[in-house]
């Protein structure tokens, strides 16, 4: 690399052709995700599709999901600073019920644009391990501890079972429900369970 490159680059910066490689491994990855089921979606194909060597892959995503993370990052991390510094209903202030019928609809619509994403983050049951599962998990237990609800560590889970993306898609695919038919029936069980 010639040296004005290291220096332009600097000390922790990317350099441009990684940077070139890691947007064509993620648009290459978007497209086959949202092109069929990410559980169908190789580390092989993606390689392929953006052109880049499997060493090249592996170097900077170990697994898909860890690809459909980073595709995922800038829409969880809007969600998450909505849910801790936004107003109410979705931010603090709003009683517990409320927030959680907020949390679905956010949810609902998260998915509604980006199931495909979710889905390739939370294969099998790397669900429950990644980040944003649980900052939602750690949510929703604070909210149903506000609630004062028997035993909030169980209902956590409970509550964000309808959130799983398999659920999702199938309910909008295969069943044909909207995503504000199912919005509303998640806000009703949100007032349910926390009211």
């Amino acid at each position: 690399m010639p040296k004005e490159d290291l220096l332009a680059n600097g000390p922790g910066r990317e350099r441009s052709d990684a940077a070139r490689n890691r947007a064509k491994i993620l648009k290459a990855a978007e497209e086959l995700f949202a092109a069929r089921p990410a559980a169908d979606v190789t580390m092989e194909d993606i390689a392929k599709a953006a052109g880049v060597g499997r060493a090249t892959l592996y170097r900077r995503y170990p697994d898909r999901s860890a690809i459909a993370v980073a595709l995922l990052d800038d829409h969880e991390r809007e969600l998450q600073e909505r849910l801790l510094t936004g107003p109410p209903p979705l931010g603090p202030g709003a009683p517990p019920a409320e927030r959680l019928a907020a949390f679905y609809a956010a949810m609902t619509g998260l998915l509604a644009r980006h199931a495909h994403l979710v889905l390739g983050t939370e294969v099998g049951h790397s669900r429950f391990t990644t980040g944003p599962y649980r900052l939602w998990r750690t949510h929703v237990r604070f909210l149903a501890e506000q609630a004062k609800a028997k035993d909030p560590d169980v209902l956590a889970d409970i509550l964000l079972a309808p959130l799983a993306p398999e659920v999702f898609l199938h309910q909008t695919g295969e069943l044909g429900l909207s995503p504000e038919r199912i919005t509303g029936a998640l806000d009703e069980q949100a007032r349910r369970a926390l009211s």
